[in-house]
């Protein structure tokens, strides 16, 4: 039904690179998700898909232990759930049972830019994304310009505002916190 590209329009074609939707293909979560965390690169979320699809067998195995080995199901549930709470994949470190819905969407929320948002530092996913990938926000001492870079609990209280930036004056002048001595500079 539709005509067949011309050559100069198929050369165009190839040097503008749209959604490739073969790839995207695999399902319709998936491009929502996507669209939802701003993820600018598929791979991260199948990566994430199958760090979720990891853990959720390895809880499904621990549980499946036979009562034999009651106190190393014990030792690797507690060490398992420590690390999981450590990186702030899960609310709680009461049962596995939380464990077993871990879901890609678990790693996407602990992304940098979904913590800007929630720690209100942005309006929206949009903006974070931009002040991530413009260079305007650090984690603890380093300049932090990937959108991917996930986030871990103790970390979370680290996340300012560079000392260059213009949104730190900006939020500054608002509070009107700014100094004298960053006035003359």
């Amino acid at each position: 039904m539709v005509r067949k590209l011309k050559y100069h329009e198929q050369k165009l074609l190839r040097r503008l690179e749209l959604v490739s939707w073969e790839a995207a293909a695999g399902s319709l979560a998936e491009v929502k998700a996507l669209r939802r965390y701003r993820m600018g690169r598929r791979e991260d979320y199948v990566h994430y898909k199958a760090l979720a699809r990891a853990v959720r067998t390895l809880v499904r195995r621990l549980r499946d232990l036979g009562p034999a080995s009651a106190a190393f199901r014990s030792r690797c549930a507690v060490t398992l759930l420590e690390k999981l709470y450590g990186l702030g994949l899960v609310s709680g470190r009461q049962s596995l049972a939380v464990c077993e819905s871990l879901s890609a969407a678990a790693f996407c929320r602990r992304r940098l830019p979904c913590l800007l948002v929630k720690l209100r530092m942005a309006q929206n996913l949009r903006h974070a994304v931009t002040f991530v990938e413009q260079g305007h926000v650090r984690v603890g001492p380093e300049v932090v310009t990937d959108p991917a870079v996930l986030i871990p609990r103790a970390v979370e209280d680290f996340i300012t505002w560079v000392d260059a930036s213009r949104l730190r004056q900006k939020v500054l002048d608002y509070n009107q916190e700014r100094d004298d001595y960053d006035l003359a500079a």
